[in-house]
């Protein structure tokens, strides 16, 4: 009898070590790939190796030499995350809070408006969405782009941040109101220090959605001098004539830093916002 279970669990957990091993090929593979391939020499992915035989940073210094505009792209794209987190962060907090907080009329209804618009992708509203935007003479403008990145993360967050909101018990908010604490100090005080797990990470999704954008970029965005990076590495492989995939590759990778550097930055949050609900249960 002991035998059996102990065979049975040597099986499950050979299987939960394969589908692991499995999954983290998948993962990692494409990404070693990416790396070895910006430092091939050559443009095309047929002359790649997934380990260089003949290292060669070329690729790395034609981002940089003026041939292509690399470093206007990386700061818009920089530029337009770093503004959508900082707007995300302010709007998803006063929202969640209030939602959290207080009990007004049209309350339950907000709630279901914003639970219905998660369901609805924002690239399904591309038409009207570019309608919009040239109505507002905003077309070719990374204001456009804030502005729907912003409006777009607003209902996935504040229904995220609300819930963590939710668990933070209502005795702190009453004591601090029967010491003269006024709703804003109570949630700049009391709200926002205790909140720093979720508020990490609704930053470092508000700030690698746009980093990582696309379609809505694409749409809104005409001029090469206005890209962002996906517009830009894009081109360089949508040529038919002179593609080159290694210095994608190169500028891909180089796309990593500042999503590493935030979320390295923010990482004691991740923990500390663990820690915390592992003591709660």
């Amino acid at each position: 009898m002991i035998d059996s279970i102990k065979s049975r669990n040597h099986i499950r957990l050979f299987f939960t070590y394969l589908t692991i091993t499995i999954i983290a090929i998948l993962i990692i593979y494409p990404l070693i790939w990416t790396v070895g391939a910006s430092f091939n020499p050559g443009s095309s992915l047929l002359s790649t190796d997934l380990i260089p035989k003949n290292l060669s940073f070329i690729h790395y210094q034609d981002l940089f030499n003026g041939k292509i505009p690399y470093l206007q792209w990386y700061y818009n794209s920089l530029k337009i995350s770093i503004l959508t987190m900082i707007l995300t962060l302010i709007c998803v907090s006063f929202t969640a809070y209030s939602f959290s907080r207080f009990r007004f009329k049209g309350r339950k209804n907000g709630l279901m408006l914003f639970l219905l618009l998660q369901m609805v992708p924002q690239f399904s509203a591309l038409i009207a969405i570019f309608v919009l935007a040239q109505m507002l003479g905003l077309v070719n403008s990374h204001l456009a782009l804030v502005l729907v990145y912003v409006g777009g993360m607003i209902p996935m967050n504040t229904y995220l941040m609300k819930g963590y909101l939710d668990a933070i018990p209502r005795d702190l908010d009453e004591s601090a109101r029967m010491d003269g604490a006024s709703n804003i100090r109570i949630f700049i005080e009391i709200i926002l220090p205790l909140s720093k797990p979720i508020i990490a990470v609704i930053a470092l999704f508000s700030f690698t959605g746009p980093l990582g954008d696309f379609i809505l970029s694409s749409t809104i965005l005409r001029t090469p001098e206005k890209y962002t990076l996906p517009i830009g590495l894009y081109n360089l492989v949508a040529q038919k004539m002179g593609a080159s995939y290694t210095t994608y590759a190169a500028g891909a990778v180089l796309i990593s830093i500042p999503v590493a550097l935030i979320f390295l930055s923010l990482q004691k949050y991740f923990v500390s916002g663990l820690t915390a609900g592992g003591s709660k249960g």
